[in-house]
């Protein structure tokens, strides 16, 4: 029926409802209703996208290999001077210093469009700076469901989801064999020298330790508590494990500690396994099981 035949009242009405349809459908076509929703980071900070972010800068070591482990190759513009695998990444990206001593300079002159750090690893203050300029995604690391949750978010952002949850699976599958892999023998993990810094509680270092069956030795400390040789004599851990980053420790600090702890057994251990929560999470079942203890 054409709207002649309608009455005058009904011709008015539906003129009205054909308007209100003809301003929606060019309301959907606008590029704003098509831009990427707002996604949460694991800070709770609020972020949204009008398109899929092309010009990355990454200053967590763990999270830049991820990122180039799930094809983000040419998106990568900026990585940490500590991002160094894989070796092919950390010879071609542009380096932008320290995860704690960012080059904003640089960081600027690359005008990326999304910046992914850590709460942790990275200056709160540095961070507040680039997030008054740039889209600043953080993560928040405390245990693998955490570290699944990140590479999972990341993935969706960066449209990357399939290669992202293929290596959460992959890691996944790794993990029932490794769970209370070791006795609960009690463990010190020292992570620097002069002074002694220790993981303790609320730590991801203290979740892995925990999973494969260890007892944190500071378990009643807190993060990354420091300790003095007496403190340490105390704590009488049966096992240290000096882990090979931040502080690269060597044989001869073995031989130090030994002295101080001479019950203990000591053990140089790779730190990018017992810390790194992104994709290098692969090689925690191999490593463990080659682990002499």
């Amino acid at each position: 029926m054409s709207l002649y035949g309608l009455g005058q009242s009904s011709r008015k009405y539906t003129l009205l409802l054909l308007n209100f349809v003809l301003h929606l459908g060019s309301w959907l076509l606008t590029p704003y209703f098509y831009a990427m929703p707002l996604f949460t980071d694991q800070i709770g900070h609020h972020i949204n996208f009008e398109k899929t972010p092309t010009r990355i800068v990454s200053i967590v070591p763990s999270q830049s290999e991820f990122l180039w482990d799930i094809g983000l190759r040419e998106e990568l513009v900026g990585i940490t001077r500590f991002c160094i695998h894989p070796e092919e990444m950390y010879k071609k990206i542009e380096r932008v210093g320290g995860t704690k001593e960012l080059n904003l300079e640089k960081i600027r002159l690359l005008k990326p469009d999304l910046i992914i750090g850590n709460k942790e690893e990275n200056s709160e203050e540095q961070i507040r700076q680039l997030q008054e300029e740039f889209p600043v995604w953080m993560s928040d690391i405390y245990s693998f469901e955490d570290s699944f949750k990140m590479m999972h978010d990341l993935g969706i952002i960066l449209e990357k989801e399939r290669e992202a949850k293929k290596i959460v699976a992959d890691i996944k599958k790794t993990l029932p064999k490794i769970k209370n892999k070791f006795s609960a023998q009690t463990l010190a993990y020292f992570i620097w020298n002069k002074p002694y810094m220790l993981a303790a509680k609320n730590t991801f270092i203290d979740y892995v330790i925990n999973y494969i069956g260890f007892t944190n030795a500071c378990a009643s400390l807190e993060r990354y508590p420091e300790m003095t040789d007496e403190e340490l004599v105390k704590l009488n851990p049966e096992l240290c494990f000096l882990s090979s980053e931040p502080f690269p420790f060597k044989e001869k600090h073995v031989e130090a500690l030994q002295t101080i702890l001479p019950k203990a057994k000591i053990r140089i251990v790779d730190g990018e396994i017992f810390s790194w929560y992104g994709s290098r999470l692969l090689n925690l079942a191999d490593y463990l099981n080659s682990l002499a203890i």
